[in-house]
């Protein structure tokens, strides 16, 4: 790892330590976002992507009102060099987690999000209340060019309600906080908007889908 990136890492695992919540500069470099950018607006015009549903497993369900985007894990797909990289970078960051935290992360899961212009993600938590699987929740944007006019920006919530930030979604913003405290929304955008989201996973349970 570079000696700058080392660094980062060093704040993100910090911040995370102290107010659970990270919004700052990315760990993936700006050759590597626009990679990852010019990659997701490829599958999705191939037709990769799948509407996102909300709920898990037999209860998941489709649900346009509440969730917009569409997705492609990772997983699912055969991974160019620049996935391959984005990988390897956010496992680093998992280590470190580990290292510090102690949150038993031994897994990281991906997925392209690509939410249409007028497309949200109403107020949620990214766990479930009988599984805590997911630990840390990961944002890295993909968005070239983005104004705060655009819209689309992550609310995030104290856990009592209270509004804490709303982050612009532009190319070279990362966000990380602790799965269970942070409610949060997306805002609808007036034009396409792009991301690589994640959770650093304890192997508890299966993923859902």
């Amino acid at each position: 790892m570079k000696h700058s990136s080392s660094r980062l890492v060093t704040t993100i695992v910090d911040t995370l330590a102290t107010t659970g919540c990270y919004v700052g500069p990315s760990l993936l470099s700006d050759g590597l976002t626009l990679r990852l950018s010019e990659r997701l607006q490829w599958l999705e015009s191939e037709g990769a992507l799948q509407a996102a549903k909300v709920g898990r497993s037999s209860g998941a369900r489709m649900n346009s009102s509440i969730r917009g985007d569409t997705t492609l894990w990772l997983d699912d797909a055969p991974q160019d060099e620049a996935e391959a990289a984005a990988v390897r970078v956010i496992d680093e960051l998992r280590e470190a987690v580990n290292q510090t935290l102690f949150l038993g992360a031994f897994e990281t899961e991906l997925h392209y999000a690509h939410y249409p212009p007028g497309a949200g993600y109403a107020k949620h938590v990214d766990r479930f209340g009988d599984d805590d699987a997911r630990v840390v929740s990961l944002v890295f944007y993909l968005n070239q060019h983005w104004a705060q006019d655009d819209g689309g920006q992550l609310a995030i919530y104290e856990s009592a309600g209270a509004l804490l930030q709303r982050v612009v979604p532009h190319a070279g913003t990362m966000v990380a906080f602790l799965s269970e405290r942070f409610p949060h929304e997306v805002l609808a955008a007036s034009k396409p908007r792009l991301s690589l989201t994640g959770w650093m996973r304890r192997r508890s349970s299966p993923r859902p889908r």
